[in-house]
């Protein structure tokens, strides 16, 4: 089987590759990447196996279809995972260019997918696609698939998966796909953006650590987040990658979620700093609540999390650590 995953040198493709290397499975994997947020340096220490980073890996830019069309040419699988996407103060100073280019990326993987017969994709949405109302308070019910509608949310970001989901939701609907739709809450973990203007909370504060910056969290702290280590996240995707004919959004993440300032005091734990977060109000903090019921992961996938909030912080500190001081 060809398997072309998209944003392959970023976060979750990296991890991707390398866990179905080590399952042994019989396929031939492909990478496609623009390397705005993606690392060769992620990729390019597996060795002893078929993938060949210099055969394999493309560097493309996915807003241009003719690129798509390329790289879709004989993939059974696409499993799409490139998007525009750091953290809150760059989605939020960028709406439109963001907007524009993940609904050219969706859209054009998609087309070229449907041209070259691929029997099946896969879409990775996320929860930031939850309509703001729903996520407002503290304490608040957990979302289901379907209270993505009716559809409000807060970001252009959000906005844009959302309408990758519809999209592909309408090609597998009529007959022209198969299939399948993760819809992902808050991913975290190695090997995470570190950058200033790139990076998300949980890395960006572990920066801030390491290199001695100002420790300041942006808004009040109080918000909260459903975290999901990486680890769940490629079991997830293992899990789904296995029903060919594809199935139906399906959310990925904890049933719990956790401030930003808890989240802030942790990894301060962990930095065995003797220092206080400062908290910048003036800044977005983005959606207040929210929370996944994740029956339908249970159900379909056979899937819930196993790695708890302590042991991926540690984990992830750890990694930050080791790249930052290197």
């Amino acid at each position: 089987m060809n398997i072309l995953i998209t944003g392959g040198a970023g976060l979750i493709g990296s991890n991707l590759l390398k866990r179905i290397i080590k399952n042994n499975n019989n396929y031939n994997i492909i990478l496609a990447d623009n390397l705005w947020r993606g690392k060769l340096e992620n990729i390019n220490d597996i060795k002893n196996t078929n993938f060949n980073i210099e055969k394999n890996f493309y560097e493309l830019d996915l807003s241009v279809y003719e690129n798509c069309l390329k790289i879709t040419k004989d993939i059974d699988h696409v499993i799409h995972l490139a998007d525009v996407v750091a953290g809150i103060n760059y989605v939020f100073q960028n709406e439109f260019s963001l907007f524009q280019l993940n609904l050219n990326i969706n859209s054009n993987i998609l087309r070229a997918s449907i041209f070259n017969k691929v029997k099946k994709i896969t879409y990775v949405g996320t929860a930031c696609s939850y309509p703001l109302e729903k996520q407002s308070n503290l304490n608040i019910i957990p979302l289901k698939e379907e209270d993505v509608y009716p559809a409000n949310p807060e970001s252009s970001y959000g906005w844009s998966k959302l309408i990758g989901e519809y999209e592909i939701s309408l090609a597998s609907k009529y007959g022209l796909i198969n299939s399948s739709i993760l819809r992902l809450h808050n991913v975290y973990g190695p090997p995470s953006e570190l950058s200033e203007k790139k990076s998300q909370v949980i890395p960006a504060l572990c920066r801030k650590l390491i290199l001695n910056e100002e420790y300041i969290i942006w808004g009040s702290g109080k918000q909260r987040r459903s975290f999901v280590y990486i680890d769940d996240v490629i079991d997830a995707l293992i899990k789904s990658m296995k029903i060919e004919e594809g199935h139906e959004v399906v959310q990925i993440g904890p049933r719990e979620s956790i401030s930003i300032e808890e989240i802030a005091n942790k990894l301060l734990m962990l930095s065995k700093k003797n220092i206080k977060p400062t908290f910048d109000t003036t800044k977005p903090e983005g959606d207040f609540d929210r929370v996944p019921d994740i029956s339908k992961a249970e159900k379909i996938l056979n899937w819930k999390p196993k790695i708890n909030i302590d042991d991926g912080l540690k984990e992830t500190y750890k990694w930050a650590k080791s790249q930052l001081l290197k």
